[in-house]
């Protein structure tokens, strides 16, 4: 499959689609999907400063009864910043390391699941693409107008595999079967202004704020658990914008990120912060990413595992670390894991994916969708 993968992911990467995606880069997907015998839907979601964002739903039905795989992932990138060799949408194969924006976050990953579905007969069962130009972005208006559609039309799959970047040290090494749950919180407290030389005629709201995030960063939440690592809170900014050296300021904020475990929800964690900050006079806005998830291991897991000693001679660990993705939302769906290349250029300049490995993981994913609908 190299050269028909190799093909399929210069031509992704060709099309300019910093998020929120629109337009080519969808073009393309459904030229390469349409010959393939998949019913393409397209659709606008979302308007400024967030959109508009375009979603793409595919799918090429099996006989009645069988079963339904989706393939999910994103075709919008991280903006490419400067310094690049090459054009950063300019895909250019040095070597055995085709370079360029999204080689591996993640539109390889997408080209090997357009090339793995060309392996698979179309009477072996339902297969689906559930991508979004929303997930480096804000995700509002991506993934979940996709799953809206989805059950509008009864389109609901029996297993979803994500072709994000999971592996760390070589091709397989490791799948997410879960990932930790993700809420921002801002905070801000209301003093008075006044000059610093009479403190008692003012109240410097500084001096609350440091004392509201000292006893938020002492809380230890758990320890983490059999397939989760310690939940963690972690400030992220703080700021008064006082330009002047001798004057107490009438505000100060600041914003914290926890990253957590299932061993907790968003909104427990939002009113455990709000009740800290109106002890110390301030107030807290909190905005929850995506709840914490576990596909437990089983029969899902073992597919893969399978697929990916078969072609790369290792098992991989099955792993919740990292950040968040799109997984969050498609779970509320049916069971989800991760698998796709290695991750250690992703968002970098000069990102890069090793042509063998887009080989390798297209027939990896054409194995995990005999075996998942077969069913076994």
């Amino acid at each position: 499959m190299t050269s028909t993968v190799l093909k399929l992911a210069q031509d992704l990467m060709a099309c300019p689609s910093v998020t929120p995606a629109t337009g080519a880069v969808f073009d393309c997907l459904e030229a390469q999907l349409t010959p393939l015998g998949f019913e393409v839907h397209r659709a606008l979601s979302g308007e400024a400063p967030h959109g508009p964002v375009e979603n793409l739903f595919a799918i090429r039905k099996g006989p009645e009864g069988s079963k339904h795989l989706a393939f999910a992932g994103h075709l919008d990138v991280v903006p490419p910043g400067e310094g690049w060799v090459s054009g950063a949408f300019e895909p250019e194969v040095r070597g055995e390391l085709l370079y360029g924006r999204g080689a591996v976050d993640m539109k390889g990953a997408i080209a090997a699941m357009v090339a793995a579905v060309a392996e698979v007969p179309q009477d072996a069962g339902t297969i689906s693409f559930i991508i979004t130009g929303d997930e480096e972005g804000p995700a509002i208006h991506g993934t979940l107008a996709l799953i809206e559609h989805m059950r509008s039309i009864g389109a609901i799959p029996d297993l979803c595999l994500v072709g994000e970047p999971t592996s760390v040290n070589r091709l397989g090494d490791m799948m997410k079967i879960g990932r930790r749950g993700s809420v921002n919180i801002w905070l801000e407290v209301e003093g008075k202004e006044g000059h610093v030389a009479y403190p008692h005629l003012a109240d410097n709201p500084i001096t609350r704020l440091v004392a509201m995030l000292a006893e938020l960063k002492a809380i230890k939440l758990d320890d983490g658990n059999d397939w989760f690592q310690p939940s963690n809170l972690e400030v992220t900014d703080l700021s008064v914008g006082n330009p002047a050296t001798n004057v107490i300021p009438a505000k100060a904020q600041a914003r914290i990120s926890i990253r957590f475990n299932d061993l907790h929800t968003g909104k427990e964690l939002a009113d455990r912060v709000s009740a800290i900050a109106e002890k110390h006079g301030g107030t807290a806005r909190a905005m929850i990413s995506g709840e914490a998830f576990l596909t437990p291991p089983g029969e899902f897991s073992a597919m893969i595992a399978a697929a990916v000693e078969a072609e790369t001679g290792i098992v991989p660990e099955a792993s919740t670390t990292g950040g968040t993705s799109d997984a969050r939302f498609l779970r509320a769906l049916c069971p989800v894991i991760e698998f796709g290349l290695c991750n250690a250029t992703m968002h970098k300049r000069d990102e890069a994916v090793a042509v063998p490995d887009l080989d390798a993981l297209a027939r990896i994913y054409a194995r995990v969708a005999k075996a998942a609908l077969a069913g076994a």
